[in-house]
């Protein structure tokens, strides 16, 4: 992109929000990061433009990373050139942080492709959202960012529609219900979020009845927010928490994690505005413990 008369003395930054697809933030952002450069050169978001400055934007290769590149299989639901859908397995934390740089997402996405979104920093390439370590189940990553940004927005304006599939402990009487209770922090535990007024996050969250068992329910989740631990946290907080959660159940868990998955997920596509969805079934460990109570209810 090269600045003709009308961009000169302006700031960069200005510039390309109005000349491009992107927000402000993200051209600072992918400016601080070196993805744009002036004659090849790395400014700061506020560069004067001058006639004739050569302006290369580079949002989608990602070939420097401190990041390892990790021959990790990925359960690849759909993909082109902009999206990614993957079914990620229980136990796959999704980027690296708090010390754990291996064995992540994010490390088998950059042995898969070189191309990413940048826009959440080097760790967190093409990672628009986020699912907890033990969920297993579909979640999305873009290529570049672009898709990225608009993907993000739909985030943030809940356009996208998600549905989980959990089993909770107990059997609930009612066949629909909502909880709207907001989370934040718990105090006591900087590992968990809890239901509280201070510090907290309006979050609601919609179960709908699939089966009722002697001690179980499997039921649906869908959410209208998404905070973090927010489905654990409101089961929990209605007295039926998710089965098998190491963290807020007080009962011996095993290794596979709280049976909770991302079964679905409806949206347009960032670039090609056409209708997607996809939708993909319980993991192994989940459908067998199902098959196993199904025995015992018919016995």
């Amino acid at each position: 992109m090269v600045v003709n008369e009308l961009g000169l003395g302006m700031r960069i930054d200005k510039y390309l929000s109005i000349n491009t697809s992107y927000s402000r933030n993200t051209i600072i952002n992918m400016i601080e990061n070196g993805n744009i450069l002036v004659n090849d050169k790395k400014v700061k978001p506020s560069y004067k433009l001058k006639l004739n400055d050569n302006i290369f934007i580079k949002d989608e290769v990602i070939k420097n990373t401190t990041i390892k590149k990790e021959n990790i299989p990925l359960d690849i639901i759909y993909e082109d050139d902009d999206i990614i859908i993957i079914n990620k397995p229980s136990g796959l934390v999704v980027h690296p942080g708090n010390g754990n740089y291996d064995n992540t997402l994010v490390n088998g996405l950059l042995y898969y492709t070189d191309h990413l979104s940048n826009n959440n920093g080097i760790d967190r390439v093409g990672i628009v959202h986020r699912i907890d370590k033990d969920t297993s189940g579909l979640i999305l990553a873009c290529k570049n960012n672009k898709a990225h940004e608009i993907m993000a927005l739909a985030f943030k304006e809940h356009t996208i529609k998600r549905t989980y599939i959990a089993l909770l402990e107990g059997v609930l009487p009612h066949n629909k219900i909502t909880i709207d209770a907001p989370i934040g922090r718990d105090p006591n535990n900087r590992l968990k979020m809890t239901v509280t007024n201070k510090n907290s996050k309006s979050a609601v969250t919609h179960l709908n009845v699939i089966k009722r068992y002697k001690n179980f329910t499997l039921v649906k989740c869908i959410l209208e927010t998404g905070r973090t631990h927010q489905i654990r946290v409101h089961t929990k907080y209605i007295g039926y928490p998710v089965y098998n959660d190491p963290i807020y159940t007080n009962k011996p868990c095993s290794e596979f994690g709280q049976f909770l998955h991302s079964y679905s997920m409806e949206f347009d596509h960032p670039i090609t505005k056409k209708h997607l969805y996809f939708e993909c079934p319980l993991p192994k460990e989940f459908q067998d413990f199902l098959d196993k109570l199904e025995i015992e209810e018919s016995n």
